[in-house]
Order: structure tokens, then C-alpha cells, then sequence
């Protein structure tokens, strides 16, 4: 058994990913293009090969960066990827071999995002979970299956006259809008509008835009769809603040739920969270099971594990002068800040 790298066997890599019962869209070389293409990182898409069946597969990206330093991330800007395999020899060679790079290319640490506690003896994180809901086959049978309040506050948009649309490029500008907005409130650099056109482009049977409308037609609430196997996953959603009132973000998820069951989806996804915040009560109400994320690193002996997020403290005062920029300059200069962001 050996490790490669991955070439021109795609169709190979791509066929293991799909039957192994943790592979996912983001573990597959589409999703490598993607980032290649739109991000420029160098990747590192290793495997492992016994009598020329794939028994593993890692998908590694290197980042580099003045303001957030080297590092690896298995995979980057979604919440799991990591590591694949059908065997404990694979799993030692695939770490040996992320190991090698990291030290190769002087990176402070390889980050796995796994939905599994797989690494035994590897440094671990478990602050974030996500929520999963199985889906029944009509939409009739989720209505009747949640609790009075929350099918309450659903008919409140309605009540509204709100509605939504489901669909592609078509809604890219509209969800781009909306976006853009939110993620300048919450004092986060917002990616370009071609990062979410090159997934429609790259992915068009697996990813969707849903807008959420006033009566008087204005859009005020977004989500973007990725579908993998038979779960359907929200990693990206916002409304207009101003709007709250009007309960958007219920009619968002339930267009969403009612869509995922006609795509035949059996399982949604509602995207990661830190216990006990606000998102994580707002899914939970759901009726979804909470499913632990398992980060996963390597890094040299004695070095602290990474925390490249909103909620380290030295990041404060440059999330509140994000918060006060104008929206154009926003759009200008996230998406040269946020790409090298995990």
C-alpha cells in the first residue's frame, strides 16, 4: 500500500468518496477545483492505493497568510471534509503523509473537520455541533410533527403575505444583496459573489438559492443549498435585521424543509454552531438531533490549538471597525480577507 497524489484519477477518488459513508460533495474533486479556481490555494489531495483500489483519501488545503499565519485545513470554508478510509493501515499512512506536508510546507497545524470521533490520539475539538432532521416523505407529515409554537411562528410570514423563491443564478444577485448586508452587521468579511457563481456553476444539480419576500417584493431573507447523498445542507443564510420582526428566517427554513423532501432528500442539515448560542436554540427548536463535529489536529509538540474565529478576543476591535464600514468597501475588500479565513 502507498500514498499518491491525486492527478487524473478523479473518476476514482470521486467513486470512493460517494460510497464511503462519510464522503461528502466538499471531499470531492469538484469541490477541489472550486478552491483551486476560485481561491488559488495550493492543494494537496492525497490517497492511498492497494492492488488499485483507493482504501483512503485526504483532501488537504495549505493557507498563507501575513495577517493569519500557515496552516492546513481538511476542508476549508465548510463545516466537515477530513480524512476517508477503509482500514487502519490507510488512516496511518494518510496522517504520516499530512504530517510530512505540514512540516514540508511550515504550517503551525493540519485541521480534519469530521462528523466522527475517528483520530485516536490526535489533538481534539468539540466546541461546535450541528443539528440534523430526518426528513418523512411529504411535507404535510413535518408540519404536523412540530410543536404548536413553532407552527405558529411559521404561518406568521405567511400571515405577512411573505413568499420565497427557489433556484440558481437567476437569484444570485438578489442573495448576494442580502448577504453582503448581513455579514457586514456581524463584523464578518463576506465572500465574492463568483465564490457562490462558481459552486452554481461547478455543482448545478447540487446547490440552490432561496430568497424570502415581502409582499411588496423586497428580498429580505437568503439561504444557499448544498445537497450531498441524501442529506441537504444550509451553509450559508441571512436576513435584513429590520425585518426580523416579521419572522423571515421561519419562512426560510420551511420553504427550505419543503424543498429538501420534494428533491427526495432524507436528511437536512442545519450548519454548525457553538452550544448554547442563539443559532444553536433557533435549530434546535427544529425538532433536529445535535450532532457533535470532531476537529482534529496535527501540530508540533507543546503547540496551543488554533483559534481563528470571531470569539478570540484579539479579533474585537477589527470585527467592530468591519461592523461601521460602508457596504461597497466591504465587497471590495472581503473576499481578499476572507480567503484566508477556514
Amino acid at each position: 500500500m502507498q500514498v499518491h497524489y491525486l492527478t487524473d484519477q478523479t473518476e476514482l477518488w470521486d467513486d470512493y468518496v460517494e460510497q464511503h459513508e462519510q464522503g461528502s460533495i466538499y471531499q470531492k474533486s469538484e469541490w477541489k477545483r472550486i478552491i483551486e479556481n476560485h481561491f488559488g490555494k495550493k492543494t494537496f489531495y492525497i490517497y492511498t492505493l492497494n492492488d488499485q483500489k483507493i482504501t483512503g483519501v485526504l483532501p488537504l488545503i495549505l493557507f498563507k497568510s501575513r495577517l493569519f499565519g500557515t496552516f492546513i485545513i481538511s476542508v476549508p470554508y465548510v463545516n466537515y471534509g477530513g480524512m476517508l478510509y477503509s482500514d487502519a493501515e490507510s488512516e496511518k499512512l494518510l496522517l504520516a503523509e499530512a504530517e510530512k506536508i505540514r512540516i514540508e510546507t511550515g504550517a503551525d497545524f493540519v485541521e480534519l473537520r469530521n462528523l466522527t470521533n475517528q483520530h485516536e490520539g490526535l489533538t481534539l475539538k468539540t466546541q461546535k455541533v450541528t443539528f440534523f432532521l430526518d426528513l418523512p416523505e411529504t411535507d404535510e407529515e413535518l408540519f404536523a410533527g412540530f410543536k404548536s409554537k413553532l407552527r405558529s411562528q411559521i404561518r406568521r410570514p405567511l400571515k405577512e403575505e411573505m413568499y420565497s423563491k427557489i433556484g440558481g443564478l437567476e437569484l444570485l444577485d438578489a442573495y448576494y444583496a442580502i448577504f453582503c448586508r448581513n455579514m457586514r452587521d456581524l463584523g464578518t468579511p463576506v465572500y465574492s459573489k463568483s465564490f457562490f457563481k462558481t459552486i452554481l456553476e461547478e455543482s448545478p444539480d447540487n446547490s440552490n438559492i432561496v430568497i424570502v419576500y415581502t409582499k411588496e417584493h423586497k428580498a429580505v431573507g437568503c439561504a444557499f443549498l448544498i445537497g450531498s447523498k441524501k442529506r441537504m445542507e444550509i451553509p450559508w443564510a441571512s436576513t435584513l435585521r429590520e425585518y426580523n420582526r416579521l419572522s423571515p428566517n421561519m419562512l426560510l427554513y420551511w420553504e427550505i424543509l419543503k424543498f429538501s423532501i420534494e428533491k427526495g432528500y432524507k436528511q437536512f442539515d442545519f450548519g454548525r454552531c457553538s452550544k448554547d448560542s442563539g443559532t444553536y436554540k433557533f435549530k434546535k427548536q427544529w425538532g433536529a438531533t445535535e450532532q457533535q463535529l470532531y476537529w482534529f489536529y496535527l501540530l508540533p509538540e507543546g503547540q496551543k490549538l488554533p483559534e481563528i474565529n470571531p470569539n478570540n478576543p484579539k479579533y474585537k476591535l477589527a470585527i467592530a471597525a468591519w461592523q461601521k464600514m460602508p457596504l461597497f468597501m466591504t465587497k471590495i475588500i472581503g473576499p481578499q480577507v476572507v480567503k484566508n479565513l477556514p
